[in-house]
């Protein structure tokens, strides 16, 4: 059974940065692709980034250049950086380990404002 926990999330200044991690239980995270989505109120839940097993990334055009996803799967943890934080990136951050099937974390909220 995989169990994905996020963390990082808070409240930050337009400007600042924060960096999520996410940690996955189980065996399969090293040969899984992991993402990134993240969910404003009343929008739906849009791909913000993914990191294949091979380490392929690819972003949203929303995010590009700002976020950085990476992985350590020595700690079966995967990260996203966030710098230059904008109020439109205020949402609750979800991570996926896709393996056959998706597994979803609790989600963390990340709150921009001045």
């Amino acid at each position: 059974q995989v169990q994905i926990v996020e963390s990082g999330g808070g409240l930050v200044q337009p400007g600042g940065s924060l960096r999520l991690s996410c940690a996955a239980s189980g065996s399969v995270f090293a040969i899984s692709t992991m993402n990134w989505y993240r969910q404003a109120p009343g929008k739906q839940r849009e791909l913000v980034a993914t990191i294949s097993s091979g380490g392929s990334t690819n972003y949203a055009d929303s995010v590009k250049g700002r976020f950085t996803i990476s992985r350590d799967n020595a700690k079966n943890t995967v990260y996203l950086q966030m710098n230059n934080l904008k109020p439109e990136d205020t949402a609750v951050y979800y991570c996926k380990l896709w393996w056959i099937l998706d597994y979803w974390g609790q989600g963390t909220q990340v709150t921009v404002s001045s």
